[in-house]
C-alpha cells in the first residue's frame, strides 16, 4: 500500500516515513501542501497523512481541495491541533480520521489499517483464501499454522492481491501502490517478486498457480470474475 506523509517538520516527517516502511508500506514525502496536492495529482495513493499546519498551502487547504477531486481516498490528519473544534473542522471537511499530537506510532499504524479495511468486502484484519491466511495486523501469510518467511515487498504484494481478490490487479497497479516515487517502472523487479513469492507459496501449499496471471491484463488469486473481465 502507499502512502503519502505531509509533514514539514523535517524530523518527523523522515521518522514516519521510516516508521511506515518498516511496516511495508511504499512511502513519499511532502514538505508543504502545494507539494502534497501536485504528488495527489499524479499518484494513486491509499492514505494520505497530513499534517495542518503546512508552508504555502495549509492543511485544511489541501483537504478541501482533494476533496473537490476525489472522495474516496483516505485522508487521516496528524495535527497539534488537539482541540475538539479542530477535529470537527477536519472531519467535516472530508479527513477519514483525526490523530493528535503527541501520538503513538503503533496507534498510527492501526489507524492507517483501519482506513485501508473500509472499501473492502473483508473487513477483519484476517483475510482468507482456502488454506491461506493473511494477518494484516501483524504483517504475515499463515499457511496451516505455518508462517511462511517473506520480504517485505513480497508480503505487500499478496496482501494487496488479497484485498483484491476475485478481480484482475494489473502490474501498473501492482507497482503504484507497492513501489514509492522513486521506483524504476521500466525494471523487471515486479516479475522478480512475483516469482519468488509464488514459489515459495507453493513450498507451503503445494500450489503453483495460487497466484494466475492473464497475459496482457495481470494478475489475480480467484477465478470467480476474472473470467468475466477476460471475455
Amino acid at each position: 500500500m502507499r502512502v503519502l506523509v505531509v509533514e514539514d517538520e523535517v524530523s518527523l516527517q523522515k521518522a514516519l516515513c521510516n516508521g511506515l516502511k518498516k511496516y511495508g508500506y511504499a512511502v513519499d514525502p511532502a514538505n508543504d501542501g502545494e507539494q502534497a496536492l501536485e504528488l495527489i495529482d499524479i499518484n494513486p495513493y491509499d492514505v494520505v497523512v497530513l499534517d495542518l499546519n503546512l508552508p504555502k498551502t495549509n492543511g485544511m487547504e489541501v483537504l478541501r481541495e482533494v476533496r473537490k477531486i476525489n472522495k474516496e481516498l483516505r485522508v487521516l490528519i496528524l495535527s497539534a491541533r488537539a482541540e475538539v473544534e479542530d477535529k470537527i473542522s477536519g472531519l467535516d471537511a472530508g479527513a477519514n480520521d483525526y490523530l493528535s499530537k503527541p501520538f503513538h506510532f503503533k496507534e498510527l499504524e492501526a489507524r492507517i489499517r483501519a482506513l485501508l479495511r473500509r472499501d473492502f468486502i473483508q473487513r477483519d484484519t484476517v483475510i482468507t483464501h482456502g488454506n491461506v491466511k493473511i494477518d494484516t495486523a501483524l504483517k504475515c501469510v499463515i499457511v496451516n499454522d505455518r508462517t511462511v518467511e517473506l520480504t517485505k515487498k513480497e508480503y505487500a504484494i499478496i496482501e494487496y492481491l488479497f484485498m483484491n481478490k476475485d478481480r484482475i490487479v494489473s502490474a501498473e497497479q501492482l507497482i503504484e501502490h507497492i513501489w514509492d516515487s522513486e521506483a524504476d517502472l521500466f525494471s523487471n523487479s515486479l516479475k522478480v517478486h512475483i516469482n519468488s513469492l509464488k514459489k515459495k507459496l507453493a513450498e507451503y501449499t503445494g500450489d503453483k498457480e495460487l497466484i494466475k496471471n492473464t497475459r496482457g491484463l495481470g494478475y489475480f488469486i480467484t477465478k470467480e470474475h476474472a473470467d468475466e473481465i477476460i471475455k
